[in-house]
């Protein structure tokens, strides 16, 4: 997959199926993707998925591949293409909703850290608990043009995410098993993109110029839209500020959401996990805990 526009000038890094470096007179473009094999364990998703929300993924993916993005972003991952077997491992054992069925809550994160879902590919997916709490193991490939400081080691990494230890240690704490969790519960992340600069800095999708941004939120938010329209969650939750914008925005769209949803979820917000908030680092399970029951979401 070619990126969507050539560069006019300067350097742009491009998230896409090819994983190439192409240089001339005053430009140079990164692609991140197309991903080398890795030495995870295999045991990938279902051939024939039935969870409605694969597909939603895959588009979202062909999507976001396409595009460009300029200084000082250097390296783009794309976790849905390299780490493609466990993503969907975790869409098909925990996303797939009988007819007729609903999730009462969706959470909604905002995108990978470089320690978790830029692993693993699942949401706040902490490789600890993707693998012994989720029960996911998955091949997952490396992007080819990798940053020399966020290597891809998949589910063999010996780095931890402190977001999604937290947050998938309270779920083990307080539902006792996945299925529990999920029989009421989803995860998702708004954008499936990690975005590096040269140092290796962590660039968060709000810290985009606005012409990417816009270019960006767009399928993000049609793929947000999709999920919603999927789960028909009782609850759309923001794990932090931004998540709990983009659900505003979406939801308030008419011409995104799905004309069949018979209610639309109410909106509501939960601390964020991350240990640079220093809120979230003064016992975070017990503050969204009482998040959670201010909105009137019960707890076991």
């Amino acid at each position: 997959m070619t990126a969507s526009r050539r560069p006019s000038s300067g350097t742009r890094s491009s998230c896409s199926s090819r994983s190439s470096r192409s240089s001339r007179s005053g430009s140079s473009r990164v692609r991140a993707a197309r991903p080398q094999a890795s030495s995870s364990s295999a045991c990938g998703a279902s051939a024939a998925p039935s969870s409605s929300l694969i597909p939603i993924a895959r588009r979202l993916r062909r999507a976001v591949d396409r595009l460009e993005f300029e200084l000082p972003v250097t390296h783009v991952y794309d976790p849905l293409d390299y780490a493609r077997e466990p993503a969907e491992a975790y869409l098909q054992r925990y996303g797939t909703v009988p007819d007729g069925g609903r999730r009462e809550v969706l959470l909604l994160g905002m995108n990978p850290g470089p320690w978790g879902m830029a692993q693993t590919g699942v949401p706040f997916g902490e490789v600890a608990a993707v693998r012994d709490f989720l029960g996911i193991e998955a091949s997952v490939r490396r992007p080819r043009e990798e940053h020399p400081k966020r290597p891809v080691a998949g589910l063999e990494c010996g780095r931890s995410e402190v977001s999604g230890r937290r947050l998938w240690g309270w779920v083990a704490e307080r539902f006792g098993s996945p299925e529990a969790f999920f029989a009421r519960f989803f995860v998702w992340n708004y954008c499936p993109l990690v975005f590096m600069e040269q140092s290796g800095r962590n660039r968060t999708p709000d810290k985009l110029p606005a012409a990417e941004r816009e270019r960006l939120f767009r399928h993000c938010d049609r793929a947000l839209a999709d999920v919603v329209a999927a789960l028909r969650p009782r609850w759309a939750i923001g794990v932090g500020g931004f998540a709990e914008r983009r659900l505003r925005t979406v939801l308030e769209h008419r011409d995104l959401v799905a004309p069949g949803l018979d209610e639309s979820p109410r909106i509501g917000t939960i601390l964020h996990p991350s240990p640079a908030s220093p809120a979230a680092n003064r016992g975070w399970a017990e503050q969204i805990e009482r998040q959670l029951a201010d909105l009137g979401i019960a707890l076991p």
